[in-house]
C-alpha cells in the first residue's frame, strides 16, 4: 500500500490512521456507563507529532525499496509517533482529560494496545500483551517469520505471549456482532456518523496544535479548512525545518 505511507494520499499519518481508535477509546472510558459520548465535551486539545524512525536513513531506503521511491521520507515524511492530551468538560462542570500516544515505530513481542484509566476512588489497567499464555524458543529454533503467535510479532526465538483469541481480544468479534444486529434492526448502533464527524474534528485541532506548539481550544476557528502540513506534503520533523 505506497498511498498509506504518502501523507498527501492518506491525509497524514499515524495521527490520522491510529490516534481516531484512541479518541474514542478515551471518550467511552471518560464517560458515565450509560451515557452517550457526547455527555463529554472536548474543550482543549494539546498534540505532539514526530518522526523517529522512518525519516532515519536505513529506513527511508527501506520504505523506497517497498513501496517505490514516491515514498521519500527525506523530501515529505509522515510522523510515526503522535500524542494527544484531550480535556473534555462534563455536564456537571467537571474537567476530565485523556491521554493518548499512537506509534508506527514500536517493536515489542507483537501488537500492543493498552489502558490505564485513573479516578478519585479507582483505577484500572489492561494490556493485550500481558497474556496468561507464553511460550519460549531457543536459539536453535529456525523457521520462517511470521505472525503466527499474535499480530505484529516482531520475534521468533525468546520468550514471547500468546493472544490465544485475538479477534475476541481486540474487540474484532463483537465489534461484528454489533453491526450486524445493527443492521438487521436489532439494536441502535453505538456510534453515528456525528461521532465520526466529532472525531475528525478533534484529529485536525490535534495537528493544528502539533504545528503550533501550543494547546488549543476546540473547536478552533477555520477548522473546517484546515488542512494538516503532513496531508499537503509541507511538513518536516523538529530539527530538518
Amino acid at each position: 500500500m505506497p498511498w498509506f505511507w504518502r501523507g498527501e494520499l492518506q491525509g497524514g499519518g499515524v495521527l490520522s490512521d491510529m490516534m481516531c481508535h484512541s479518541v474514542l477509546l478515551v471518550r467511552h472510558l471518560l464517560s458515565a456507563p450509560g451515557k452517550a459520548l457526547a455527555a463529554i465535551r472536548p474543550v482543549r486539545v494539546t498534540a505532539h507529532i514526530a518522526s523517529l524512525k522512518w525519516s532515519q536513513p536505513r529506513y527511508r531506503k527501506e520504505l523506497a525499496k517497498s513501496f517505490g521511491r514516491k515514498v521519500d521520507y527525506g523530501r515529505a515524511p509522515s510522523e510515526d509517533f503522535a500524542s494527544a492530551t484531550i480535556e473534555f468538560a462534563t455536564e456537571d462542570g467537571q474537567i476530565v482529560i485523556g491521554e493518548a500516544s499512537t506509534s508506527w515505530s514500536f517493536v515489542g513481542a507483537g501488537l500492543r494496545v493498552s489502558a490505564e484509566l485513573l479516578g478519585p476512588e479507582y483505577s484500572m489497567s489492561w494490556n493485550t500483551l500481558d497474556s496468561g499464555l507464553k511460550v519460549f524458543f531457543s536459539r536453535a529454533v529456525r523457521g520462517k517469520t511470521g505472525e503466527d503467535l499474535v499480530e505484529k510479532q516482531n520475534a521468533d526465538i525468546g520468550l514471547m505471549p500468546v493472544v490465544a483469541n485475538e479477534a475476541a481480544a481486540y474487540g474484532y468479534e463483537a465489534e461484528d456482532r454489533h453491526f450486524v444486529r445493527a443492521f438487521l434492526g436489532k439494536e441502535l448502533p453505538l456510534l453515528t456518523f456525528d461521532d465520526g464527524l466529532e472525531v475528525v474534528k478533534i484529529l485536525m485541532t490535534a495537528y493544528q496544535s502539533a504545528e503550533s506548539g501550543k494547546t488549543v481550544a476546540f473547536p478552533p476557528r477555520g477548522l473546517e479548512k484546515f488542512v494538516p502540513a503532513v496531508a499537503r506534503g509541507k511538513w518536516q520533523p523538529a530539527g530538518k525545518r
